[in-house]
Parts: structure tokens; C-alpha cells; sequence
């Protein structure tokens, strides 16, 4: 029997994506590969998928770019964003390029069955009002000068006045892959 649910993994780590890959097929799900962009614009062309697993930063590039173009092939499909590298603005992007989740690593396939299922936002969720630290600040700004910049840390370091290898080593540091 073919799997009534279809999923694609765009993930440029090989050993990542098999892992996901074999957990959502015992799942019961159709699933299909992409590293980047032009594999996902290929892959269009022959399957649409349900659901989508999209890594913000990707070798080619950023993810934002692949949930744009999933969105505009399908806006009924639910893309879930999975980053090592969580920051607010690349939430709000990607949110509003049609993503109906955005999760930080490390997430597993629970967690984001879990995403694809609560799509709709939650309006219960609390408000909080403790104060973002100075460190929050400071991440939040370099995500979004790095999403600006597509990813170019050299570019991203020289707009934040930074030597690039000590933006290389905060990148390091707060990695959660």
C-alpha cells in the first residue's frame, strides 16, 4: 500500500537527513531528499509533497530561499523549519515565507509530527515579560544580519564590525547541532 502522506527532507547533512528519512518512512510516510534549492526546484517538478523538513542554513545557501519556493508550489503545504542557529527575525521570516513551524536543533521526527499538526497558532501561549538578556541581543542581531547577508559570515562580520573569526567562534559556541 503507498503512503498517503508525503514528506520533503531538504537537510544538506547526509548522515542527518538518512536518519530522518528512515524515522519518518517507519511512519508511514513517502519521503524525498534535497540538499538545496535547485534539487528542490527539480524534485517539483515531478512530486508534491504534504509536508516539508527544511534546514535554515544549507551548504548552497539559506533555507529560506527552499520554503519560499515550496510555498509558491504549494500554499496547502505544511513546512516545518529546523535551524541550528535560532534567532527571532529568521522566525518571523521564515513564518511569513510560509512556514507553519520553526524548530530549533536538536528536534526529532516527535517533535516535528507534533509541528506539523499544531499549523494554527495558539493564542493561549504566555506573554512573557522578563527582558531579553544583553547575549539574546546580541544573537538575535547577528542571525538577522546573517540572514540579510544570505549567510556570508565574512559580509555579516564586516556590517556588524566584528574580525570574522570571532564571529566564526560565537557561531561556534551557541551551535546546537
Amino acid at each position: 500500500m503507498e503512503p498517503e502522506r508525503t514528506l520533503l527532507i531538504v537537510e544538506d547533512d547526509t548522515s542527518f537527513a538518512r536518519a530522518l528519512r528512515r524515522s519518518f518512512e517507519r511512519r508511514d510516510y513517502a519521503v524525498h531528499q534535497a540538499a538545496g534549492l535547485e534539487e528542490v526546484r527539480k524534485l517539483l517538478e515531478e512530486h508534491s509533497p504534504d509536508h516539508a523538513v527544511v534546514d535554515l542554513k544549507l551548504a548552497g545557501g539559506s533555507g529560506l530561499e527552499c520554503v519560499k519556493a515550496l510555498h509558491l508550489h504549494d500554499p496547502d503545504m505544511k513546512i516545518v523549519v529546523l535551524t541550528g542557529f535560532a534567532s527571532i527575525a529568521t522566525a518571523v521570516e521564515a513564518i511569513k515565507l510560509g512556514a507553519c513551524h520553526y524548530l530549533a536543533k536538536p528536534s526529532n521526527t516527535d517533535d516535528i509530527e507534533a509541528a506539523f499538526q499544531r499549523s494554527n497558532g495558539d493564542a493561549s501561549v504566555p506573554t512573557g515579560a522578563a527582558p531579553t538578556s544583553i547575549k539574546n541581543l546580541e544573537w538575535e542581531r547577528i542571525h538577522e544580519t546573517l540572514v540579510e547577508t544570505q549567510f556570508n559570515i565574512s559580509e555579516t562580520a564586516r556590517r556588524l564590525g566584528m574580525h570574522r573569526r570571532t564571529l566564526a567562534r560565537k557561531l561556534e559556541k551557541r551551535r546546537l547541532r
